[in-house]
């Protein structure tokens, strides 16, 4: 049913949280895993973490390879992407030139008020996602 599942990690804790979800959904339907995360660059070049936004290539590779080990941990083989962009638009992307079958993913909960509802990456994949979408609180 869920031959590739594509699983975007960034530092949050409702990533880390959705971990034992994604180990279970890989073991029990024997996935392909593919962790992605995405590096944004900030207006001036500069590679520097504002609030959580993945902007550092070297702190970006370092979660990938930590996230990799951690389910390696599990017995769970998961391959690693790194891309540069908007988070929802290459999350999208990367699920559809994968053919990823699910996309997992953690919510702060930022697209409940209509400020934060355009500024969502969840929200945003919700709307654009070539395949199903499970979203872990």
């Amino acid at each position: 049913m869920f031959k590739t599942i594509l699983f975007p990690v960034d530092q949050s804790r409702e990533t880390r949280e959705a971990v034992t979800t994604v180990i279970n959904l890989v073991k029990t339907y024997d996935s392909r895993l593919i962790l992605l995360s995405v590096v944004e660059k900030t207006p001036d070049g500069q590679g520097i973490s504002q609030g959580g936004i993945m902007t550092s290539t070297e702190a970006v590779a370092q979660l990938l390879q930590g996230a990799q080990a951690l389910f390696a941990e599990q017995g769970v083989e998961a391959e690693i992407i790194e891309k540069e962009g908007k988070p929802p638009f290459i999350i999208c992307d990367v699920a559809d030139e994968t053919n990823a079958n699910l996309i997992v993913m953690g919510s702060r909960g930022l697209g409940l008020t209509s400020e934060g509802a355009t500024e969502s990456v969840t929200n945003l994949v919700i709307n654009l996602a070539p395949c199903p979408i499970l979203i872990i609180p």
